[in-house]
């Protein structure tokens, strides 16, 4: 059997990362199992989320955001998501 390169990999897995994300947005029920699992196809394969994708779950119990379960605020260039499922913050700046 032949094996796949590493950018041949890499690529599957960002493509299966992106069918993840767009699931759960048209899934909510479920949404966390879907980010759980893109989650752990980027570490198997040494990939980093993309950007996009990076905002819309928490980083801490992979909580996928809809309206409802997160806060918003922004403070001194930064935009700051509370998630109301495990009560913890996380921060990202803001780049004009």
């Amino acid at each position: 059997m032949k094996r796949l390169n590493k950018n041949k990999l890499k690529q599957i897995a960002l493509e299966r990362i992106n069918i993840l994300f767009q699931e759960a947005k048209s899934n909510p029920s479920k949404a966390n199992r879907y980010v759980e699992i893109a989650r752990k196809i980027g570490m198997k394969v040494n990939i980093p989320i993309p950007k996009e994708y990076k905002r819309r779950y928490c980083k801490h119990c992979n909580n996928y955001f809809q309206s409802g379960n997160y806060r918003v605020r922004t403070r001194n260039k930064m935009v700051v998501y509370y998630c109301l499922n495990c009560k913890k913050y996380m921060k990202f700046k803001i780049n004009f």
